[in-house]
């Protein structure tokens, strides 16, 4: 059976953008966690207070947890997430090592902002929370604990960034048993919460949709336009009350980053339309996100 062009080209853009994520998620990682002793989220939490406490590669320490929980999601994620998954598992195991070699000056990681351990973990912390956005946008996820966010969010309505948090604050409280210190701790949570809120303005910022009224005597010629341009549009019937004359007005609903080309489209066709954009909390449907249920 023949994959079609269209699928190929899909998957690749996944795994360049995934690539992307994941190298942004390492940097923070590697140059502001590792050599502050900041213990983020996730998996990779685990593996650096591992790391802290016995010199073990934290990158061995990914791979092996990721695989046990990739065999436990793989009927829950699906074929494609789980493809893209793995493919981010290897490509993040094989970026840990790899940074921790480019970036080790001496055997050692460099404290590269000195002793400003608060800012290396608000910075650290806000390139973390962007490259998992872009993964997580892209149908991929870096394991662990984002697996579980993933299947969480696949059946319910609750934000990656809020399951996160949750899962970790157990791994992110282990660091005081290595080096019961108070102040890790606390940047730790703070580490977590900065993450947390940067993952879910990335998701919401690229997800946010917007809804338009045009009303226009050339309304024929601008759906048209709009629908050649990859989006639907409504016709709906309508009265103005101070005329009492009927008009059609349409109805479209898009992504916040296809505004400005839509608005486009109206005034090359009517500079007079009479346009209203609006934020929409969720559209669910074709084009758009899937609704999530039991």
């Amino acid at each position: 059976m023949r994959i079609p062009n269209k699928v190929i080209l899909s998957h690749l853009r996944d795994f360049l953008f995934m690539s992307f994520g994941i190298i942004l998620y390492i940097t923070g990682y590697v140059c502001f966690q590792l050599p502050y002793h900041i213990t983020g989220g996730g998996i990779a939490g685990v593996a650096s207070v591992i790391y802290f406490a016995t010199s073990f590669q934290p990158s061995y320490t990914y791979l092996i947890i990721n695989v046990f929980l990739l065999i436990l999601a793989l009927k829950i994620l699906g074929l494609k997430f789980l493809t893209n998954t793995i493919y981010a598992v290897i490509f993040m195991s094989l970026a840990m090592g790899t940074g921790q070699q480019l970036f080790a000056v001496d055997g050692k990681l460099p404290q590269i902002l000195g002793d400003q351990s608060f800012m290396a973990c608000v910075i650290g912390a806000t390139i973390e929370g962007i490259g998992l956005g872009i993964v997580f946008l892209n149908n991929g996820s870096t394991g662990g604990t984002d697996i579980i966010a993933a299947c969480v969010n696949k059946y319910r309505d609750v934000s990656l960034g809020t399951v996160l948090l949750l899962t970790d604050i157990l791994i992110v409280s282990s660091n005081f048993f290595v080096f019961h210190r108070v102040e890790l701790l606390l940047y730790g949570y703070c580490s977590m919460v900065v993450e947390t809120f940067t993952l879910d303005y990335v998701m919401s910022n690229m997800r946010q949709s917007v809804q338009f009224l045009i009303i226009s005597q050339r309304y024929a010629a601008i759906a048209r336009a709009i629908n050649k341009a990859g989006r639907g549009v409504t016709v709906l019937d309508g009265t103005g009350w101070y005329t009492q004359s009927s008009q059609k007005v349409l109805l479209v609903l898009a992504r916040r980053r296809e505004s400005t080309r839509i608005f486009r489209l109206i005034k090359r066709i009517d500079s007079n339309a009479f346009v209203s954009q609006s934020k929409v909390v969720g559209v669910f449907g074709e084009g758009f996100d899937k609704m999530k249920g039991k």
